[in-house]
């Protein structure tokens, strides 16, 4: 029973940490990587789609993001949503590939990033969080299990949350230093 308690914890966790990732991939710094367009959604035929499932992405050059709808006819369409995102982007269209190069990049706009990557990185540590306590309320409701065996249990899973936390601190670390690298 414990441990499969701790293994969902752990299973929690992870999804926790990998979304934090995802949207820290996306969070720009000095170059160009397809990744930064994943939050960009694209209305077409009807429906909000992810930009990656209606063009493919590419970063050709350092300071450049290609982008090639895979309907040509959309490209205006897939334009307007690069432009409209909160990404500070402006692409241009030629000759139905889209290109979006990116601006230099100046202090304020490092130190704005940096507050979105600890924003984000918040947000991961709550999903961690949450594990923790949900597992802490699933060790508290189990029944014919020694205290002590339960204390055990949560000392475990303090140690498996101070883990995830220093992942994700480690993570922070990591994309500060990136976007303040001039």
């Amino acid at each position: 029973m414990i441990p499969q308690i701790l293994k969902d914890c752990r299973t929690s966790m992870d999804k926790g940490l990998d979304a934090a990732k995802r949207e820290f991939a996306s969070v720009r710094s000095g170059k160009a990587s397809p990744n930064m367009l994943d939050t960009v959604r694209v209305e077409m035929y009807g429906q909000h789609m992810m930009l990656n499932q209606v063009a493919s992405i590419a970063a050709p050059e350092p300071r450049t993001i290609l982008v090639t709808p895979f309907d040509k006819s959309q490209a205006k369409v897939i334009e307007k949503a690069i432009r409209d995102s909160d990404l500070g982007l402006e692409p241009s269209s030629q000759g139905g590939v889209i290109r979006v190069p990116l601006p230099q990049m100046n202090e304020q706009r490092r130190k704005d990033l940096v507050k979105i990557v600890h924003k984000l990185a918040e947000e991961g540590k709550i999903a961690v969080r949450h594990a923790r306590t949900h597992a802490r309320d699933s060790l508290k409701k189990l029944n014919g299990v020694s205290e002590d065996d339960v204390k055990h249990a949560e000392k475990d899973l303090q140690k498996v949350h101070d883990d995830y936390i220093g992942k994700i601190d480690a993570m922070i670390k990591a994309k500060e230093a990136e976007i303040m690298e001039v």
